[in-house]
């Protein structure tokens, strides 16, 4: 079983060099959905996200992959099945092993030296142990350690609109790097080199949140700074890559309600077919007067396409925090399998949880509510209790708020509030 483990993680290797996105430790939920995704198109056989997310480490789980979970995996690299990938990629896996541990047993053990023998091992030993001391001097003096404090990594922006142009400001010059990158969030997609010798880097947000900018040299994260694009009031966003669709306030403005119709989502995108076409609805400011840990979040919704149009009508409603999010899901009842909630501590995802309270008849309006108090995280749906659990995770500070729909979508609502204090209501 260890060879089996070994192998599944050369595969996971292998998996991510062929898709070049970055560190897999960083990767979102969006990632394994596209990667999900790309495994479907190129093997016909569907990996959910959970699964995907196991796999990955993501998400705790003690049992080894099925076999047509492997077999799929190796498909996507181009190898016959599973059993095809470990024929080919054993031997490897044994010569690793021997290297790294490498076996005492049928080797001839020397025999103990005589007294000049020692004499002259203790020698050779002393001009090895002078000469080690002496190469790590010259190596030190080659590479002086780096006071990070003094290196600057800065992110400014040029304006308070989307898209958003972001100057970079920084001096690595101390490092003497080979090369240099700057990561601009968490996607691991949006990584642009940067010349070493040169002073500042300019980079194109498209959509508001906050973002950890991350300047990685020789491969290693080396500095990280923090930055916040908002927007003025909501704003409808149709994910295309690598350039979003911007929707105009007339495009989402509805007759009682905010949203987009099917009409105008395949007026833009040209699909006749939403599945995997994503929609957002952004609200991204400070919201002061909010307590992240203890605050009621609430809205009106429904996703508005035919079955025909989105086969699962997925719906996501995330909190921003500035440390965290929330991210709770709503679909279609025949696709509850495929849903994950993110409570802001830990994924629940539909593959091994029952999520069939999160399923919806989107031909009624659903009223979603989250209350968060005293650690307690508890969501309803249609003014029932569909979920509780302990919040570990401070949000921080609730910096934005954000609606996904997989196809057309219509919100009545949204209210934001702590007792006693602040509260933000939008009746569309």
């Amino acid at each position: 079983m260890e060879k089996e483990k070994q192998l599944l993680v050369l595969c996971c290797r292998l998996i991510e060099q062929s898709l070049n996105w970055g560190d897999s430790g960083v990767w979102s939920n969006d990632d394994f959905e596209q990667l999900s995704e790309k495994i479907f198109d190129k093997t016909k056989v569907k990996l959910s996200i959970s699964t995907l997310k196991r796999i990955w480490g993501k998400v705790r789980y003690e049992n080894f992959p099925t076999t047509a979970t492997l077999n799929a995996l190796t498909g996507f690299l181009g190898y016959e099945s599973w059993r095809d990938f470990k024929q080919k990629n054993l031997a490897d896996i044994k010569t690793q092993a021997a290297i790294q541990q490498p076996s005492i047993q049928n080797v001839e053990l020397p025999k103990a030296p005589d007294h000049k023998a020692r004499r002259a091992v203790t020698l050779v030993g002393s001009v090895l142990t002078i000469g080690v001391i002496v190469l790590t001097i010259f190596h030190k003096k080659d590479k002086p350690v780096v006071d990070l404090n003094k290196i600057k990594f800065e992110a400014i922006k040029v304006s308070d609109s989307l898209p958003n142009s972001v100057v970079f400001n920084y001096d690595i010059a101390p490092f003497k790097a080979d090369s240099a990158f700057i990561q601009q969030s968490w996607d691991p997609s949006r990584i642009e080199k940067i010349p070493v010798d040169s002073r500042q880097h300019t980079s194109v947000y498209y959509e508001p949140g906050i973002f950890i900018a991350k300047l990685m040299i020789n491969n290693k994260v080396k500095k990280k700074c923090v930055l916040y694009i908002k927007t003025k009031g909501w704003k409808g966003i149709i994910n295309r890559r690598p350039v979003p669709t911007y929707l105009s306030a007339k495009e989402i403005k509805g007759n009682g309600f905010m949203g987009v119709s099917d009409e105008t989502l395949h007026e833009k995108t040209g699909l006749p077919v939403f599945n995997d076409t994503w929609t957002y609805f952004l609200n991204v400011h400070e919201f002061k007067d909010i307590n992240a840990g203890d605050f009621t979040f609430e809205t009106t919704l429904r996703n508005a396409s035919a079955v025909e149009a989105s086969v699962c009508r997925k719906v996501r409603a995330i909190i921003l925090g500035s440390s965290t999010a929330i991210i709770i899901p709503l679909g279609d009842k025949g696709c509850i399998s495929t849903l994950d909630l993110w409570t802001g501590d830990q994924w629940i995802g539909g593959k091994d949880h029952d999520m069939s309270a999160f399923g919806c008849d989107f031909t009624k309006y659903q009223n979603l509510k989250c209350c968060v108090k005293q650690n307690s995280f508890k969501i309803y749906l249609n003014n029932k209790l569909i979920f509780s659990t302990i919040q570990k995770h401070n949000l921080g500070e609730i910096v934005g708020i954000r609606l996904e729909f997989e196809g057309s979508a219509q919100i009545k609502n949204v209210k934001l509030s702590t007792p006693g204090a602040g509260s933000y209501n939008d009746n569309f």
